[in-house]
């Protein structure tokens, strides 16, 4: 994916989308705090470090990059945010409204490049605008409500045959669950729906206090937990036969039936930009917040044969990508 997929908004004179002051010498040595629940070995973190590197980085030479699970730190996300100001970290890479909040909470002046898959950080007053944030919050927002209706729509042309379905939610994907609610009405389409709470989540017990004539089709709503539990989720489809709609394609590869959204690593791909300006002298206030213009439809017709399920020619023909 290149800069031409993400929609600046203007605010900030530029050069090759960046300030002036973006373009001066960087640090010696520049510290980036990760906070994740995912392993380090994920692919987003290897395109993240890949571009660094591209940029001119190098881990032990020029960079630092410190990774910091909220779920197995003391005091959660506050505690990761006093941990990386201990550490005197140049930058947070930021992927959770809860890690966002702590750190604001917090008063943190370290800048922040947040990811905003699951949360508007308009509407809840992180950022004064898109344009110019305002702050020390800048990075990638993806508006995940249009995406969350879009894909009750595309599911319903890929299997026109189902007119009733469930929506698994949590704590962090509440909005989502209530906007494709709201847009299945359009769509001639029933919604049950069923949050997931006290980790490890458990689909199975989920799905069988579901009605049965919901059980053919669930969607799931983008999650940091549901991203994690990807490959557990492939067995669960495989064992349950039932179809599975996902955010991202990542599910997808593992073994779910079709996703509709954005190309995740580009993401942190283009975050590892952000960072780069930010080490260089960008104000981080000064930095548009970005979102992802380009999405993709992928469809793995390999699990849903495997679960007896037919896919709509008329969606097969207009996916990015078929995995057969």
């Amino acid at each position: 994916m290149q800069r031409r997929d993400f929609v600046k908004l203007l605010g900030s004179a530029a050069a090759v989308g960046w300030p002036l002051k973006a373009l001066a010498q960087r640090p010696a040595m520049t510290r980036v705090g990760i906070v994740t629940i995912q392993p380090r070995t994920a692919q987003i973190f290897a395109t993240f470090g890949q571009r660094l590197r591209e940029l001119g980085y190098a881990e032990g030479q020029n960079l630092v990059l410190d990774f910091l699970n909220p779920e197995q730190q003391p005091g959660g996300n506050a505690g990761v945010i006093e941990e990386f100001l201990r550490r005197k970290v140049d930058v947070i890479l930021v992927p959770y409204e809860s890690t966002l909040k702590a750190a604001l909470a917090a008063k943190a002046a370290v800048p922040i490049v947040m990811i905003a898959i699951d949360y508007d950080p308009l509407a809840h007053g992180y950022v004064k605008s898109l344009a110019q944030p305002g702050g020390n919050v800048t990075g990638l927002y993806l508006q995940q409500l249009d995406l969350a209706r879009k894909r009750v729509e595309l599911m319903t042309q890929a299997l026109p045959g189902v007119k009733a379905a469930t929506v698994f939610w949590d704590s962090v994907s509440e909005d989502q669950w209530q906007a494709a609610s709201k847009a299945a009405a359009t769509f001639g389409l029933r919604l049950a729906n069923m949050e997931l709470s006290n980790q490890p989540y458990d689909y199975d017990a989920a799905l069988a206090q579901v009605p049965p004539d919901y059980r053919s089709v669930v969607i799931f709503c983008l999650s940091p937990v549901f991203y994690r539990d990807r490959q557990r989720l492939a067995d669960f489809t495989l064992r349950n036969k039932i179809a599975t709609v996902f955010g991202l394609r990542e599910w997808v590869d593992a073994g779910g039936v079709f996703s509709y959204g954005v190309n995740f690593p580009a993401m942190y791909k283009r975050a590892a930009e952000f960072v780069d300006a930010i080490a260089k002298g960008a104000k981080v206030s000064e930095l548009p917040i970005e979102q992802p213009t380009k999405f993709e439809l992928i469809l793995n017709t390999r699990v849903a044969e495997a679960i007896g399920v037919t896919i709509s020619p008329a969606i097969l023909v207009r996916a990015d990508e078929v995995i057969e």
